[in-house]
């Protein structure tokens, strides 16, 4: 945290975490630019999703995991305490939790976050969210991540979306390359033929005219590669996205495992 000009090191999230620790039980924590002292028995590691973006614009905040003693859905709130907001996260959640039970987890965050604004998350359609949810729940569960006993075998589904993930980026890199490669020699193409052709309906239909319609069919070319240029943008953006929630299910797994090798016997 910056103070008068000089940076005295990340803030204390301990004050956020023990407001969360009474919505539910914490399950798994990641932290952006913020400290716990000292950490608890849970799994903490850092918020991947910020980190990777490698510029200081993002406030701090802490994530937490949450199982609702209720109903044992799962819901992800995030705390930004510099900005006094609380933001319930439905994404990474998906399909572990229900609308009652997110609801009634906004209605509590209400009550204990006094002063702080609460926001949801939902899935952008732009970035393929919801698409990547189903991708990687078909292969692991965030509840299996986060609770399974069957380590051995959560790893081994792990791995396997590891693999989908891999593959989603070689498909990525097939589109981009093959947008990249085609766009500029297929418009120039195309301009030189409409060009040609047109150019014989010019006496019939007269100068300005045929003008108008070879930069309406130029612009609509060229709006068609750019709509597959920015679909393999997005093939690009959801492939990373699903790496990097395999490697914030292999974070989450190893240190589940390096907490209960630590616990005594």
């Amino acid at each position: 945290m910056v103070v008068n000009g000089r940076d005295d090191g990340p803030a204390d999230a301990a004050p956020s975490l023990q407001i969360l620790e009474q919505l539910g039980q914490v399950l798994a924590i990641k932290l952006y630019r913020l400290k716990l002292s000292p950490p608890p028995s849970v799994p903490i590691l850092p918020c991947l999703d910020h980190e990777a973006m490698l510029h200081e614009g993002i406030a701090p905040h802490i994530a937490a995991y949450l199982l609702d003693a209720e109903s044992g859905d799962l819901h992800e709130l995030v705390v930004v305490p510099r900005e006094r907001r609380v933001e319930i996260d439905t994404v990474s959640t998906w399909g572990e939790c229900s609308e009652t039970a997110r609801r009634r987890m906004a209605g509590l965050v209400s009550q204990r976050f006094t002063g702080h604004r609460l926001t949801e998350k939902g899935p952008s359609w732009w970035r393929g969210e919801r698409r990547v949810a189903n991708a990687c729940r078909a292969q692991v569960s965030l509840r299996d991540v986060l609770l399974g006993s069957d380590m051995p075998r959560v790893k081994a589904d792990i791995d396997r979306l590891q693999t989908v993930g891999s593959l989603m980026e070689k498909q990525s890199r097939v589109a981009s390359w093959g947008v990249r490669t085609l766009t500029s020699p297929l418009l120039a193409a195309s301009g030189v033929l409409l060009y040609m052709v047109l150019g014989r309906l010019e006496a019939r239909f007269g100068q300005a005219s045929v003008t108008a319609l070879r930069y309406g069919l130029i612009s609509a070319l060229g709006a068609v590669f750019l709509y597959y240029g920015m679909k393999a943008v997005q093939l690009t953006e959801m492939s990373n996205r699903v790496w990097k929630r395999t490697a914030e299910y292999n974070l989450i797994l190893n240190e589940r495992k390096r907490l209960t090798d630590a616990r005594p016997r």
